[in-house]
């Protein structure tokens, strides 16, 4: 089992808050990033002090398909490498730590089909869905079986997976799809859950217009960052639940490491030799020695705000970013979702990187 997928499910448990601190004195909880192209990048980014949290607009549902009729029966070989035949997609549920699935369903035209949600979906259109994850990221087989579902399409980012299998013994088609989520697959996980619901060539649009969107916002990145690594902020990504006591830093091949090199930032995992997702030790941060943290928004609020970060994890303390108090926080649900909003998600965490001022 990959890295991301076992800490995934470990993880999950902790549950998701998607509210933030604001306890800093630069703290922007409720801004909408502007476009990275438009901003004036900070003329000493090491100069800032403080929390940034950018907002991203997840209202902003597009289908690339209106009133689509899905061609059924469709048969995919999923991520686990089981052969699924779909008959019907018309009552749908689409469940994972992100509220990613959930909303590929909305962007391909069939959100009107969705039964159920997970609690990490969070946008307006789907608020209304009953949840199928009543405690935490915990799946109710009982919620599941009362929405009578024709499909499923799911990772093992959620559990207990004996509730999925347990909907598979039922008779309900479960499509599993990958649990690792990065830049390089964003556009075969679309694909993948187009083809199960009987709708490839929707999948093939949206698969293209997220990698187009992020091609073009990596570009904006491009030209607004440092060129040289060594003006690039020294970055950690930590994932943070203080209330279970569960302190991680992510890095290679974890996916965060994508989303710091994306943004105009370091990643420090490489140099380090910091691989997949393990517990946060002094030695650890204390060889990356970071400038900034980028984390959960959630997370950072378990622990009772930045002071509490610091007074759980001292050697951070002593790292230029816990002087500074220097962080970025993103929405849990969204940070490391990797689905039709990666571009906004880029463009945000970008602008709090290079332009931090723009948000304060």
């Amino acid at each position: 089992m990959a890295p991301l997928v076992a800490a995934a499910l470990v993880l999950s448990a902790c549950g998701i808050d998607t509210s933030g601190s604001s306890e800093t004195r630069n703290v922007a909880a409720t801004s909408v990033a502007p476009d990275i192209s438009e901003v004036e990048p900070a003329a000493d980014p090491r100069a800032f002090t403080g929390v940034v949290s950018p907002r991203v607009d997840e209202t902003d549902i597009d289908p690339v398909v209106e009133d689509p009729e899905p061609e059924l029966p469709a048969t995919v070989t999923d991520a686990q490498g089981n052969k699924v035949t779909v008959t019907d997609a018309s009552r749908i549920l689409a469940l994972d730590l992100y509220g990613t699935l959930s909303r590929t369903v909305f962007e391909l035209g069939l959100g009107d089909r969705l039964v159920g949600r997970d609690t990490s979906t969070q946008f307006d259109q789907a608020l209304d869905l009953p949840l199928v994850t009543p405690k935490g990221h915990d799946l109710s087989a009982e919620a599941i079986l009362a929405l009578d579902p024709t499909v499923i399409i799911s990772d093992t980012t959620l559990g207990p997976i004996d509730v999925l299998l347990q909907m598979e013994e039922a008779g309900i088609p479960v499509v599993w799809v990958e649990s690792d989520r990065n830049l390089g697959n964003v556009g075969d996980l679309t694909r993948m859950t187009a083809t199960a619901l009987g709708l490839p060539e929707a999948g093939t649009l949206l698969a293209d217009r997220i990698d187009a969107e992020v091609e073009e916002v990596t570009a904006k990145i491009a030209a607004q960052a440092p060129a040289d690594r060594d003006d690039r902020l020294r970055t950690v990504f930590l994932y943070v639940r203080g209330t279970a006591g569960v302190y991680y830093m992510f890095g290679q091949g974890s996916g965060a490491d994508d989303l710091i090199d994306a943004v105009g930032a370091y990643d420090v995992a490489d140099e380090i030799k910091w691989k997949g997702m393990r517990p946060v030790t002094a030695e650890g941060l204390v060889a990356a020695a970071p400038e900034l943290v980028v984390m959960m928004t959630g997370g950072l609020k378990s622990t009772g705000g930045v002071d509490g970060l610091l007074e759980k994890l001292p050697a951070l303390a002593q790292t230029a970013a816990g002087r500074n108090k220097r962080i970025v926080t993103v929405d849990d649900s969204l940070v490391l979702g990797y689905g039709p909003n990666t571009a906004d998600v880029l463009n945000a965490l970008a602008v709090a990187v290079i332009a931090p001022e723009e948000l304060s």
